[in-house]
């Protein structure tokens, strides 16, 4: 805990029984997520398809960068060995 002290301040709270934490009981978790997805904002089909769109063409990109450049790093370490 971020509020703990040393010294004579923290012999006196040995003593002291901390309060049990309360559990959530599984119904009530699952209300709780159930509240909570209700706020999320979902992304419309349309909207949908375009992230899905800009993120595979994002890793085709990065696909084809590390590819290249393991394939100039790869005839470079050959040229220099052999």
């Amino acid at each position: 805990m971020a509020t703990e002290t040393r010294g004579e301040a923290a012999a006196k709270d040995e003593g002291k029984a901390k309060p049990a934490a309360k559990r959530t009981s599984p119904a009530l978790f699952v209300r709780q997520v159930i509240a909570e997805l209700r706020k999320v904002i979902w992304p419309t089909r349309r909207e949908l398809i375009t992230y899905t769109t800009v993120s595979l063409v994002f890793v085709l990109i990065m696909v084809a960068l590390v590819s290249g450049v393991d394939w100039v790093l790869q005839k470079g370490i050959f040229s220099l060995f052999s």
